[in-house]
């Protein structure tokens, strides 16, 4: 059973969303218990201390013991100080996805060959291996906490996702991503119910040892109040919030735009994150248009994934086609390439063809951004009145959560 309070165009006050947190997580069988606290890093826009509050109302000292894990998936971790931030005065002890040890996994199964072949659409044949964080198999009880939204590689973030890759060992990380690749980000971005990815993420759940709950959460954009809050089972909570979801965080255009200003916030600090900037727009360009992304802030493409330096941006028929070249590289670096490179075409006659240019207006050298195979633009050559004036061009302010799409 799901309980939801709220629908597309509210905006909640604060005492009713910490009122029906609190009943909410007052109503688990916590007496004695483990609780674990899933939720998401500052790259997602959540009134997270609220809820953190209003959650802690609700355990009420009943756990034996209650911990919050941030699901880094491959993220770099948080300072103390940023996690400060992010959790505000809750107090639940609050500790980064340590995903570079791997002492934080355990195994919990494997999703077979032919089970991966069928929810894949025939696109993946090989059996995968299913880590997860130790805390939540370790843990009686698991919340899962976070905001549902477009996403390029499974469709509406959410739910199961905070598992996997969340809290996911390399291997579902890897093979989610390149299946989303495979698919491709503009295919697959904010469409509703189960993606062959997401029907992945839930079989590995599925494997998954204890008791599971979610908070799902619609965040308003402009005003990050809460439009919605969706409760109980994973995946019946994440399935409310995407409905709600795909109505307020879709906008759609009547024509294509022949450029974009996509203006990166500060949450996304280098290109890795910074680059949903680019997926939620890449629908609405038209062909051989272009897109900027203007994050003076940025200043490296991922600290994490250093050899993204050296691959470099290519679409996915490039990889297809220079298998033997890069089948070494981790499948999720190759994905987000194809991500953030778009739509594009590869044959050995012609070579390689990108639908939507892509630009950088950062913090990110010349030099690294065009051995990445990307345009390059200085931050201070962007004039945002010739944007706002220019009828073919759309400014995204605060890009990254709001998917353009044309009607």
């Amino acid at each position: 059973m799901t309980v939801s309070v709220g629908g597309p165009g509210q905006i909640l006050d604060p005492a009713v969303v910490r009122s029906f947190v609190r009943a909410q997580v007052a109503g688990l069988d916590l007496a004695g218990r483990s609780l674990c606290v899933v939720i998401p890093d500052g790259t997602r826009q959540c009134p997270l201390p609220l809820l953190l509050e209003a959650i802690g109302e609700g355990v009420g000292g009943r756990a034996s013991t209650c911990t919050a894990v941030i699901a880094l998936g491959t993220h770099a971790p948080m300072s103390d100080d940023a996690v400060a931030a992010l959790v505000g005065s809750a107090s639940i002890p609050t500790r980064n996805h340590a995903w570079w040890d791997d002492g934080t996994f355990v195994h919990v199964g494997t999703l077979p060959g032919e089970l991966v072949r069928e929810l894949s659409g025939g696109r993946i044949h090989e059996s995968i291996a299913v880590r997860i964080n130790r805390l939540v198999v370790e843990s009686d009880v698991t919340l899962l906490v976070g905001p549902v939204l477009p996403h390029e590689v499974i469709g509406f973030s959410g739910g199961n996702k905070y598992l996997f890759p969340g809290l996911s060992g390399q291997e579902m990380i890897d093979v989610t991503h390149w299946l989303g690749a495979l698919i491709t980000s503009a295919e697959i971005i904010g469409t509703r119910g189960i993606t062959p990815v997401r029907a992945l993420v839930d079989a590995a759940a599925g494997l998954v040892p204890g008791e599971r709950h979610a908070l799902c959460v619609v965040v308003e954009h402009v005003s990050g109040g809460l439009e919605s809050l969706s409760f109980g089972e994973p995946g019946r909570a994440w399935a409310d919030a995407a409905e709600v979801a795909a109505e307020t965080h879709v906008e759609y255009l009547d024509r294509p735009v022949a450029r974009v200003l996509s203006v990166v916030p500060e949450r996304y600090p280098d290109l890795w994150t910074g680059a949903k900037g680019f997926y939620k727009v890449e629908p609405v360009v038209a062909d051989e248009g272009e897109v900027v992304l203007y994050a003076p802030h940025i200043t490296e493409i991922a600290a994490m994934h250093p050899r993204l330096n050296d691959i470099g941006y290519h679409c996915r028929d490039f990889f297809l086609a220079h298998w033997d070249r890069y089948r070494d590289v981790p499948l999720g670096e190759l994905a987000h390439s194809t991500h953030l490179f778009g739509a594009g075409k590869y044959d050995r006659a012609t070579g390689e063809h990108q639908r939507v240019h892509v630009t950088l207006a950062t913090g990110i050298p010349e030099d690294v951004v065009r051995h990445a195979n990307l345009g390059y633009l200085a931050p201070d050559a962007v004039d945002l009145a010739d944007w706002t004036a220019d009828p073919d061009a759309l400014v995204v302010p605060d890009a990254g959560e709001v998917l353009y799409r044309l009607r």
